[in-house]
C-alpha cells in the first residue's frame, strides 16, 4: 500500500533543494541589511509558489515577517507566525513548527510575556531537525537562553548560552561564537557579575581576532558596557570611537544605543563636551528614526550630564521632563502589546472559526460522520504512514443489504432512521482502535472504516464482529419484522509500496460485490 508524499513535505531536490538553502541562510541571519533580507525572502516566496512548495513558501513569509517586526510592525508579524503556526501544527511540519515557535518566543518576548516566551523558546528547540544548519541551532539556543534569563533561571540559561558556545566552535563558526558571548557578557553585567563578564570580553577579543573583522555596533556597546562597569571610561570611549562606520546587526536601535553608553563614559570620564556632543547626536538619531525607549533614556542621561555641570535647576527640569515622557512611553508601549494581542486574539479567533466550517464542510449531515473529502484528505497521509512504518492497515467499505426494500417497503424517514443507527454502531466500534481509525459515509447506503494496526487475520475477525454487531442489533421498532443486514468487501495486511488510496477503495470494492453475489451479511477480504 503507497502514496506518494505531498510535495510540501518531501525532501527537496533540484530547485526546491537550492530554495531551501537560500532560506536556510536567511533564516541563519547571515547579513545585517533588513531591506536586502526582505527583498531575497520576497524572492524566496515568489520561487516556492512557482514550486508549489508550501513548507518552503511558509518558510519564506517566516523570515519576511521577522524581519518586519524587526522594522517595527510586531502586530502584523504575529498575525503572520500565528497562521503559520497554525498550518504547521494542522499537518504536523515539524520544522515549520519549530521555527514558528522561535519566531512566537520573539513575539512574546516583545510583549514583555516572559513565561509564554520561554514556552516558545523550549518547544522550537525541541522540535528543531537535527539536520537543521548549525548556525540556526544555535541561534534557537540563544534565544532559550535569553529567555531562561528573562524568567529569572541564571544556572539553565549559563548551560544553554555554553551549549550553543560549544556547537559554534565544533562548527567552527565564529560569527556565531561572538553572539554567543555578547549576549552571555550581557547577562552577567545586568546581574553584576562584572568579573565574569570582563572575561567573556577576553574570549570575545580572541574570537574577533580569529575571525578578522571588526566588532558590530551592538558588540561594540556590549563590550563598552563591561568596561564602564569595571570604571574604565577611557577604555570605553576608544570603544565606541568609531561605532558609525561599524557593521549593524538588525535592530533600528544599536547605534542609539551605542552613542547613549558613549556619552555615558564621556561624562564619566569628565569629557563633558564631548559628552553633549555625543547625547545630541543620540537624540537626534533618535528622533529621525523614531526610537522612542531610546530617546527617553537618552533624556536621563541629559539630566546626569546637566548635573554633572552644575547646572542643577536645568537638570532638575529634565528629569521632570524624562519621567513624563517614561510614563508617556509606558503608555505607549501597553497601547502597542494591546494591539499586537488583539491581532493575535484575532487571528485565533479567525483560525478556530475557520476550523470549525472545515469541520462541517467535512462531517455528512444525517450522520454526523465524515463524508468523501475527509477521507480525500486523510486517507493518503494514513496510507503513507502504515507503509513507512510497515504496519498493517484494514481498510473496508460497508454496504446496507437490501436498503432499497426498506426505503420502499416502510419510509425514508425509516431508512434515515436505520443509516443514523448504523452511524452509531460503526462510530462505537471505533473504540479502542488506533488514533487514526475512522469512519466515513461514502454516499447513499455506504460507509468507510479504516483501522490502522490490524493484521489480516485480526482485521477480518474485527470486521466480522462488526457484522454480526450490526445483525444483531435489536432493529423491531425501527424496521419492524424487516432484518438489517450489511455486507463488508475489505483490504486487510501489511501496508506496501504500489498502493495508494484509489487502488485499495478499489479492491475493497471489487470484494464488497464479491460478498454480495456470495448471498450478502458476509466479510470478504
Amino acid at each position: 500500500m503507497s502514496v506518494r508524499t505531498p510535495p510540501a513535505v518531501a525532501e527537496p531536490t533540484g530547485a526546491a533543494a537550492r530554495l531551501a538553502s537560500e532560506l536556510d541562510d536567511l533564516e541563519n541571519h547571515q547579513g545585517h541589511d533588513i531591506d536586502s533580507i526582505l527583498v531575497r525572502a520576497a524572492e524566496a516566496a515568489w520561487a516556492a509558489q512557482a514550486l508549489g512548495n508550501d513548507l518552503l513558501l511558509r518558510r519564506a513569509q517566516l523570515v519576511q515577517a521577522d524581519m518586519r517586526q524587526r522594522s517595527g510592525s510586531p502586530g502584523d508579524a504575529a498575525r503572520v507566525f500565528l497562521t503559520i503556526h497554525a498550518w504547521a501544527e494542522r499537518y504536523d511540519s515539524r520544522p515549520l513548527r519549530a521555527r514558528s515557535h522561535f519566531h512566537l518566543a520573539l513575539t512574546h518576548h516583545y510583549l514583555g510575556d516572559h513565561s509564554a516566551s520561554l514556552e516558545h523558546a523550549l518547544a522550537s528547540v525541541e522540535l528543531l531537525e537535527e539536520t537543521a544548519p548549525a548556525g540556526l541551532r544555535i541561534i534557537y539556543l540563544v534565544r532559550l537562553a535569553n529567555s531562561l534569563v528573562e524568567c529569572g533561571s541564571l544556572d539553565a540559561a549559563r548551560e544553554r548560552y555554553a551549549q550553543a558556545e560549544r556547537l559554534a566552535i565544533d562548527s567552527g563558526d565564529l560569527t556565531r561564537q561572538l553572539l554567543v558571548l555578547n549576549n552571555l557578557a550581557y547577562t552577567e553585567i545586568e546581574v553584576g557579575n562584572d568579573a565574569v563578564a570582563g572575561k567573556i570580553v577576553e574570549r570575545m577579543h580572541a574570537a574577533v581576532r580569529a575571525l578578522g573583522r571588526d566588532y558590530l555596533v551592538m558588540e561594540c556597546d556590549t563590550i563598552a558596557n563591561v568596561q564602564i562597569s569595571a570604571g574604565d571610561y577611557a577604555g570605553a570611549e576608544r570603544t565606541l570611537a568609531g561605532i558609525a562606520d561599524a557593521p549593524r546587526w538588525f535592530e533600528a536601535h544599536d547605534v542609539a544605543d551605542a552613542r547613549l553608553t558613549l556619552a555615558t563614559a564621556q561624562r564619566r570620564l569628565g569629557a563633558l563636551e564631548r559628552a553633549q556632543a555625543t547625547l545630541d547626536r543620540c537624540k537626534a538619531g533618535c528622533t529621525t528614526d523614531d526610537l522612542r525607549a531610546v530617546l527617553v533614556r537618552a533624556m536621563a542621561e541629559q539630566a546626569e550630564l546637566y548635573a554633572a555641570a552644575g547646572r542643577y535647576a536645568d537638570a532638575f527640569a529634565e528629569y521632570k521632563r524624562f519621567h513624563a515622557a517614561a510614563e508617556d512611553l509606558r503608555s505607549r508601549q501597553q497601547e502597542a502589546r494591546a494591539r499586537t494581542r488583539q491581532a493575535m486574539f484575532e487571528t485565533a479567533e479567525a483560525r478556530r472559526e475557520a476550523e470549525r466550517y472545515r469541520e462541517q464542510a467535512r462531517r455528512d449531515p444525517l450522520t454526523g460522520l465524515y463524508n468523501r473529502r475527509f477521507v480525500d484528505e486523510r486517507l493518503p497521509h494514513i496510507v503513507t504512514h502504515a507503509i513507512r512504518a510497515g504496519a498493517p492497515l484494514t481498510v473496508a467499505l460497508v454496504d446496507l443489504d437490501h436498503f432499497k426494500r426498506i426505503n420502499d417497503t416502510l419510509s425514508h424517514d425509516v431508512g434515515d432512521r436505520v443509516l443514523v443507527t448504523i452511524a452509531d454502531l460503526l462510530a462505537a466500534s471505533m473504540d479502542g482502535q488506533d488514533k487514526d481509525a475512522f469512519v466515513a459515509r461514502m454516499g447513499g447506503e455506504e460507509f468507510l472504516v479504516v483501522v490502522p494496526g490490524l493484521a489480516e487475520g485480526a482485521g477480518r475477525s474485527w470486521l466480522n464482529n462488526l457484522r454480526r454487531t450490526v445483525r444483531d442489533h435489536p432493529w423491531a421498532p425501527i424496521t419492524g419484522e424487516l432484518p438489517v443486514t450489511v455486507s463488508i468487501g475489505a483490504v486487510a495486511g501489511p501496508a506496501a509500496p504500489g498502493d495508494d488510496q484509489a487502488a485499495l477503495l478499489a479492491e475493497a470494492d471489487r470484494n464488497l460485490y464479491v460478498a454480495k453475489r456470495s448471498g450478502r451479511d458476509r466479510v470478504v477480504c
